[in-house]
C-alpha cells in the first residue's frame, strides 16, 4: 500500500508542478511590474528544483509521472486569455495566479488526506509544493 500510495501522490504533484510552471510561462510577459515578475520567475525555478526532486523519487519507483488534465489546461489558458484580454494588468495576472494557487493546495491537501499511505519523503515534497503555492498566494496580494 505503501508504494501504491507513494506513486500515486508524486503522480499528482508531477502533474501540479507541471500545471504551475505553465501557469507561470503563460502570464509571465504581461507582468509589467519588475518586482512581481521576479515574484514569479523566482517561483518558477522553485518549482523547477522540487520538479528534479521528484523525478528522482519517480524513478525510484520505475514511474514516469503524470501530466496535468488536458481539460484543466485547456480551461485555464481560456480563463486567462478572456481575463487577459478584458484587462491586461498586472491585478488580472495576481488574481489569476491566486485563484490557481488555491486550486492547488486545495488539490494537493486532499491527494496527502487521500494518499495517507505515501511515504515520508513524497508527503514531505507535497507539503513543500503546499508552501511554495500559500508564499506565492500571499506574496502577490499586493498586486492584487
Amino acid at each position: 500500500m505503501v508504494e501504491k500510495d507513494t506513486v500515486k501522490l508524486l503522480r499528482e504533484c508531477d502533474a501540479g508542478i507541471k500545471m504551475g510552471v505553465k501557469s507561470i510561462d503563460d502570464v509571465l510577459d504581461r507582468v509589467r511590474s519588475d518586482a512581481f515578475k521576479k515574484l514569479l520567475v523566482d517561483c518558477k525555478k522553485e518549482h523547477e528544483k522540487l520538479d528534479t526532486e521528484l523525478k528522482c523519487l519517480l524513478n525510484k519507483y520505475g514511474d514516469e509521472g503524470k501530466d496535468p488534465n488536458k481539460m484543466a489546461e485547456a480551461m485555464s489558458w481560456i480563463k486567462t486569455e478572456v481575463k487577459m484580454a478584458m484587462e491586461d494588468t498586472d491585478k488580472t495576472v495576481a488574481d489569476l495566479m491566486t485563484d490557481g494557487c488555491h486550486m492547488g493546495i486545495k488539490s494537493l491537501n486532499r491527494y496527502l488526506n487521500q494518499y495517507s499511505a505515501a511515504d515520508e519523503a513524497s508527503k514531505d515534497l507535497t507539503r513543500r509544493l503546499i508552501g511554495l503555492e500559500e508564499n506565492l498566494a500571499q506574496n502577490i496580494r499586493v498586486y492584487l
